[in-house]
C-alpha cells in the first residue's frame, strides 16, 4: 500500500480514485465494511481506492480537553489499513487551519484537486469540515458537480445489533471487556510500548521477572487488573504472558502510577529497550490488595495458570 503523507503530495490516478475518509480509530469490522465497499464498488470502474486519514483523531485539536484515548497509533492505523487491500492511504496534517477548514474547501481540495475523485464512500453518519457541517448530503451535491459519486454506507450491528463504532469499543476496552472489543475490532486490542526498567521488584522479590511497558498515554488501555495476553517482541516472536495493569495495592499506597507489567511464561531474557506489542486476550480478575507478599505470589501462581489456559483456548 501507497502511503502519501499530505495532499500535496498525492498524485490523482490516472485511472481515477475511489475515496473513503474518517479517522478510522481502530480499523474495526465497521470500518473494514465500508472498505470492503469501497473495493466492490471500485473494481468493475478500473478505479484505485484510496483511503483519507488524518496524522491524529480531529477530536485532539477541535476539543483537546475531552478527546477519547485512541484504540490505534498511526503507524499501527496504517498497517491495519494496508490489510484492507486499499492501493493507496493518503494521510492528511491535522491542525487549527485544517479545523477551520470549510467542508466545502476539503472536498475542493483533496477529494477532486488532489485525488481526482471518481467515488466517495463514507459511513451515513460521517461528518467533517468545520463545524461538522460536511455529510453525505454535502459530497452528493458537490460530486454532482464535480464528477464524483456519492455512497453512504450503514455500518452493519454484531450480533446484538448494537451499531460497530470505536466509542463502543473504547467502551468495552475501559470496562475490561476485551473479548467484547475484539468481537467488534476483529482482533485483539493491542498496545505497543517500550520496555522500561521498573522498581525491580517482579523478579528478585516475588520470582516473577516482568517486562514493564511504557505506553504513549494517548492509547486507550484497559481497566486496571491482571490479564492473560499475547507479547510480540521485534523479531516477531510471540509470548503468551501474564499482565498486570494497575497501581499495586500490596506495596503502594492509593494514588500510585498504574503500571503495565508483563511476565512471559516461560520465557528468560533481557527486553530492555524493546519495542513491544501486547495483545489483550481476556480479563482474568481485578487488581487486589494482599495481606502479605507472599500471599500475592500465591495468587500470582494462579494468575499464570489462568492465563496459559486462557491462551490455549484462544489460540489466536
Amino acid at each position: 500500500m501507497l502511503v502519501v503523507h499530505g495532499p500535496k503530495q498525492a498524485t490523482a490516478p490516472g485511472r481515477g480514485a475511489a475515496v473513503t475518509i474518517g479517522a478510522y480509530d481502530g480499523v474495526h469490522l465497521g470500518h473494514r465494511h465500508v472498505i470492503g465497499m469501497l473495493r466492490d464498488m471500485a473494481a468493475p470502474r478500473g478505479l484505485e481506492t484510496v483511503v483519507v486519514t488524518f496524522d491524529r483523531h480531529p477530536a485532539t485539536v477541535v476539543r483537546p480537553e475531552s478527546a477519547p484515548p485512541q484504540l490505534t497509533e498511526l503507524d499501527q492505523r496504517l498497517e491495519l489499513l494496508a490489510s484492507t487491500g486499499v492501493d493507496a492511504t493518503v494521510v492528511i496534517p491535522f491542525d487549527e487551519a485544517r479545523a477551520n477548514e470549510s467542508a466545502e474547501d476539503f472536498v475542493t481540495e483533496v477529494l477532486v484537486g488532489a485525488l481526482g475523485a471518481r467515488l466517495v464512500v463514507v459511513g451515513r453518519d460521517f461528518h467533517f469540515g468545520h463545524g461538522r457541517k460536511g455529510n453525505v448530503e454535502l459530497l452528493t451535491e458537490m460530486g454532482e458537480r464535480h464528477g464524483f459519486e456519492t455512497v453512504g454506507v450503514a455500518i452493519e450491528g454484531d450480533v446484538a445489533g448494537q451499531a460497530v463504532s470505536s466509542t463502543r469499543i473504547r467502551a468495552l476496552v475501559a470496562a475490561g471487556d476485551v473479548v467484547g472489543a475484539r468481537r467488534l475490532l476483529g482482533r485483539h486490542h493491542e498496545v505497543r510500548g517500550i520496555v522500561v526498567r521498573g522498581e525491580g521488584r517482579g523478579g528478585a522479590e516475588l520470582g516473577f521477572p516482568t517486562a514493564n511497558l511504557s505506553v504513549p498515554p494517548a492509547i486507550a488501555l484497559p481497566a486496571e487488573g491482571i490479564y492473560a495476553c499475547w507479547y510480540t517482541r521485534p523479531d516477531g516472536s510471540r509470548h503468551g504472558a501474564a499482565v498486570s495493569l494497575g497501581r499495586r495495592p500490596t506495596f503502594h499506597a492509593a494514588g500510585a502510577e498504574p503500571l503495565l507489567e508483563a511476565h512471559l511464561l516461560g520465557f528468560s531474557g533481557d527486553l530492555y529497550g524493546e519495542p513491544a506489542r501486547l495483545a489483550f486476550v481476556r480479563r482474568l480478575r481485578a487488581e487486589e490488595r494482599f495481606d502479605s507478599p507472599q500471599a500475592l505470589v500465591a495468587q500470582m501462581q494462579s494468575d499464570v495458570a489462568r492465563a496459559g489456559d486462557a491462551l490455549e483456548a484462544d489460540g489466536a
